[in-house]
């Protein structure tokens, strides 16, 4: 059973997401730590509520490196196998993530490689596509541009806002992101010259 630490700044959908495949059975996993850089997360009340260890690590006046190393230092010591960002608004130093490379995993809103960065469904609006929707990846130094472990396609809709079009694909990333972390905690998801290869299950 691999051990996850999550790491959030705001409300945590995803992280409920998660938490709620690891009760009901879907996903074979532990959550070993909840952490944020603000006290004030939403998220990290949930998880105070769910009985989970949690840790805050608060941001204000620390550069990036010397912040990440905080963070790798309680990571490490509650034995945690995978990294989940959900919904962490701060850049990663370039140590931390090559530390953790091939353990550490991100949601996005959009169809990676399109509408990398902030407000990608503005993005998506903006440049009138069709279809827009979520990814999961690993996590490398290139911003919203490691390998693709799953994705799911969500329509855009007549009259959408960025708001609507957020929630309808906010739905979809409650769905994928478990799913996506399942293929890699079970081993099937396994990175080989920089692209991911998922395996069909074993019978």
């Amino acid at each position: 059973m691999k051990r996850l630490a999550i790491l959030l700044s705001g409300r945590g959908s995803n992280f409920e997401a998660i938490a709620a495949n690891i009760t009901a059975g879907a996903l074979d996993a532990q959550i070993a730590v909840v952490l944020s850089n603000r006290a004030a997360a939403p998220g990290i009340e949930r998880a105070r509520a769910l009985g989970l260890h949690v840790a805050v690590i608060p941001s204000r006046g620390l550069d990036r490196e010397a912040y990440d190393r905080l963070l790798h230092d309680e990571i490490s010591k509650n034995g945690v196998d995978l990294v989940c960002l959900a919904g962490y608004m701060r850049l990663l130093s370039a140590g931390f993530v090559a530390h953790f490379a091939g353990r550490l995993l991100n949601i996005h809103p959009s169809l990676l490689p399109a509408f990398k960065g902030l407000n990608p469904q503005a993005q998506a609006l903006a440049a009138g596509v069709k279809i827009s929707g979520c990814t999961v990846h690993f996590v490398t130094e290139d911003l919203d541009g490691g390998p693709i472990i799953a994705q799911t396609a969500v329509p855009v809709c007549e009259g959408d806002t960025a708001q609507s079009l957020a929630a309808r694909i906010l739905r979809a990333e409650h769905a994928l992101y478990p799913q996506a972390l399942a293929l890699v905690a079970e081993g099937r998801a396994r990175l080989r010259d920089g692209r991911v290869n998922v395996l069909a299950p074993t019978s």
